[in-house]
């Protein structure tokens, strides 16, 4: 089924609740190649690796980028690459420890793909320090 013929419950069962696209990143305006940090949005939840302000986090932070089939294809380039979103939009199948595989939310964490626990506030590191704090993505 394309994603874009999914229900809102559909696509939001589609998040494997990693936290990653949650990072912030460093994209090099020469290359386009983007770098994963530690340094992790102010909303999100280090604990549970989700939004702690998922509904209102457009007004909360407006950079914030809202995910919808229509933005997808637009920033794929810069979401994880273990992301559902990205990867049915690149035509791969899910990890099979994707929550609608493995049956469970834990299976995310277990696997060691999230950021559970390793994650600094951005009110803690100046955006211009960012650079000190790149990680290797978390991968499947």
């Amino acid at each position: 089924m394309p994603l874009k013929n999914l229900t809102a419950r559909e696509w939001e069962a589609l998040c494997d609740g990693c936290g990653k696209c949650c990072l912030n990143k460093l994209e090099d305006e020469d290359t386009g190649e983007v770098e994963f940090t530690r340094v992790a949005c102010r909303l999100l939840d280090d604990e549970t690796c989700r939004c702690g302000q998922y509904d209102i986090r457009k007004t909360l932070v407006p950079e914030c980028v809202v995910l919808t089939p229509e933005t997808l294809a637009d920033v794929a380039y810069f979401m994880p690459t273990t992301c559902a979103y990205r990867l049915l939009h690149e035509g791969k199948p899910l990890y099979d420890w994707h929550p609608l595989i493995s049956g469970t939310a834990e299976s995310v964490h277990d696997a060691g793909v999230s950021v559970r626990g390793w994650t600094v506030p951005e009110f803690e590191v100046p955006e211009e320090e960012w650079e000190d704090h790149v990680i290797e993505e978390p991968r499947g």
